[in-house]
């Protein structure tokens, strides 16, 4: 699951098409019409969306995507919710919801904080139970790969006359795509730790491009090639050569 705001604009010019020999031509000018908030859910096993376009990507939108979800996937036994660290993404309203989802109490005062939240949210006993990607790994939900695509194949050469045009034209893409091109993605990731067991000092490409060396002391030949400045050195080596 993820939020993406979509910026979309219009080329000031028209733009040029391919010719024999020729590229195609863009104009680099544009005009900006807004922006549009995508909430995206990829279902893993399918490899189908289900989305809500808005304006805004607030908690309440997030709760509202939630349950748009719910309701196109009335069957599952359990929901695994795979998402960021967003603020949004473990609000109050998100409580609220899954704790009538899975017929809990609700006590606002006991999730004042957001580790509790993070804890109630994050429950292996509950039917609905979400999973917050690391710090710094976000790459490991797989909506990742599908808005990587989105971007190619949709954003990168889009030319939007208006919002309502912009909104038309990404609601069609995303029928097709659910329809005809919706395809569970070839998970190669292992969950092995992603560490180098060479030192990252120790690579060719790092010796290569001359930052293998972390030392503060310069390496030999850079002492006698390089000298350090005069105001560099230290004092007791500035008064030898007096």
């Amino acid at each position: 699951m993820k939020k993406r705001v979509c910026r979309f604009w219009q080329r000031r010019y028209p733009t040029q098409p391919v010719q024999p020999g020729k590229p195609e031509k863009r104009e680099h000018e544009y005009i900006r019409h807004g922006v549009r908030a995508l909430l995206a859910s990829f279902v893993v096993p399918t490899g189908h969306l289900v989305w809500n376009l808005g304006q805004t990507r607030t908690s309440a939108d997030w709760a509202a995507h939630l349950a748009n979800v719910v309701r196109q996937l009335p069957a599952m036994q359990r929901y695994d919710w795979v998402v960021d660290n967003l603020n949004t993404h473990w609000s109050l309203e998100v409580c609220r919801l899954v704790a009538q989802w899975c017929a809990l109490p609700f006590t606002p005062k006991a999730l004042h904080r957001g580790a509790q939240r993070r804890a109630f949210l994050g429950d292996p006993t509950h039917k609905h139970v979400f999973h917050f990607t690391p710090k710094h790994g976000s790459w490991l939900n797989q909506v990742e790969l599908w808005f990587s695509v989105l971007a190619r194949r949709f954003l990168k050469r889009g030319d939007y006359d208006s919002a309502q045009d912009f909104e038309t034209r990404l609601y069609d893409y995303l029928e097709v795509y659910n329809t005809h091109h919706a395809h569970p993605y070839r998970w190669t990731y292992t969950g092995q730790p992603l560490v180098r067991a060479t030192p990252f000092s120790q690579t060719r490409r790092q010796q290569r491009e001359g930052r293998a060396w972390f030392s503060p002391r310069p390496k030999p030949f850079e002492r006698a090639y390089c000298p350090p400045r005069p105001y560099k050195r230290s004092p007791a080596s500035l008064v030898a050569n007096l």
